[in-house]
């Protein structure tokens, strides 16, 4: 018991140096903070950015559960399927190469 205290107190200890991500409020009673608005706009467009890949896991790919025993199988899963992920996200952009190499060949 005593050594898992510890862990829980060092792991707080190293988490209090992370950057707070959390949109705060704008709105009071003197008016609208601008600032602040400005800095949760950032943080939202930065939230979407890292969180569009998962929807494209859970909603395209359906990995939605794990799928194997042992995690060195779901690793390797979703190594790849983070990989599939990124052709999906370029596929306008490698379509458009395609046309191009195959314009260029003929």
């Amino acid at each position: 018991m005593q050594a898992r205290c510890r862990g829980i107190v060092s792991q707080a200890h190293s988490v209090t140096s992370a950057q707070d991500m959390t949109c705060r409020r704008t709105k009071y009673r003197d008016g609208v903070d601008e600032e602040q608005k400005r800095k949760n706009r950032t943080k939202a467009r930065v939230r979407a950015k890292v969180e569009w890949p998962f929807r494209v896991l859970k909603r395209v790919f359906g990995f939605t559960k794990v799928r194997y025993r042992g995690l060195k199988k779901n690793h390797e899963w979703l190594c790849a399927a983070f990989a599939t992920i990124n052709i999906y996200q370029h596929r306008r952009r490698l379509a458009k190469i395609n046309l191009q190499m195959a314009t260029q060949g003929a």
